[in-house]
């Protein structure tokens, strides 16, 4: 009996590390017209649903090739960078 929860336990602990390690790299895309270009920063007119601004560092792939007026896809991850706690 032992061996068998002991395996079902296992099993759940696996499961959700998959699932949390999937959830954390989920990636999403917009695609629109590149409004204006800044040093590290592109906004991306995406017509009805308003303007995006994205921001750019050394690992982004093809971000020194974006312009002004290009149709573009960008793939984005939603990463938090800080959290703080609030009292209700």
């Amino acid at each position: 009996m032992k061996l068998k929860s002991l395996a079902i336990l296992s099993l759940a602990v696996l499961m959700g590390g998959i699932a949390g390690y999937a959830a954390a790299g989920a990636t999403y895309q917009k695609t629109g017209l590149v409004k204006e270009v800044g040093k590290d920063t592109f906004t991306l007119d995406l017509g009805k649903d308003g303007e995006w601004r994205f921001y750019t560092d050394g690992g982004t792939k093809g971000g020194d090739a974006v312009k002004a007026g290009q149709k573009v896809t960008v793939t984005y991850k939603q990463i938090a960078t800080n959290i703080e706690a609030k009292k209700k």
